[in-house]
C-alpha cells in the first residue's frame, strides 16, 4: 500500500494503522478485497508498464470509505479487456489518476501505444493460467 501512498494522500488519516504498520514492519490484519483464482497468473507490473489505469480494476478508490469490488475479475471481463484494451491504455502520468477520461482520438493514440510497447495482451489460456 506505501509503496502508492507515500505519493498519494499520504497524510489521510484512513491509512494510519497502513502507515504504523509500514513503519514499524508489523503486518495488520488484512481482508482481502481483489482476488483473482489461484490457477490464473496477475503481474500487475506487466498492466502498468502497459499503461492500464490502476482504476480500470480497482475502481474509483479515491470515492471509497471502504474498498469494495466493483469488477467482477472474472475470465470473461480480463479477456474483454485484453481483446481491446484500448480505452483503458493511459500515459503513465496519469496511471493513478482517478475519474481519467481517455480523449477523443483514444483508439489512435492506443495503436501508437500498443505499437510503441509491442503490446499484445495475451487471449490463449496459457497466458494466464500457468
Amino acid at each position: 500500500c506505501m509503496n502508492c501512498h507515500q505519493l498519494v494522500l499520504p497524510s489521510s488519516p484512513k491509512l494510519a494503522l497502513v502507515k504504523q504498520s509500514w513503519e514499524t514492519r508489523t503486518p495488520i490484519e488484512w481482508i482481502r478485497v481483489h482476488k483473482v483464482p489461484d490457477y490464473a497468473y496477475f503481474d500487475h507490473s506487466m498492466h502498468l508498464r502497459a499503461g492500464v489505469g490502476c482504476e480500470s480494476c480497482h475502481g474509483l478508490v479515491s470515492g471509497m470509505d471502504v474498498v469494495e469490488l466493483t469488477q467482477p475479475l472474472s475470465m470473461g471481463w480480463c479477456l474483454e479487456c485484453h481483446r481491446d484494451p484500448d480505452m483503458h491504455l493511459r500515459p503513465a502520468s496519469a496511471i493513478t489518476t482517478m475519474g481519467w477520461t481517455p480523449p477523443a482520438n483514444q483508439r489512435e493514440r492506443a495503436a501508437q501505444i500498443k505499437k510503441d510497447l509491442g503490446l499484445r495482451p495475451p487471449v490463449s489460456c496459457s497466458g494466464c493460467h500457468r
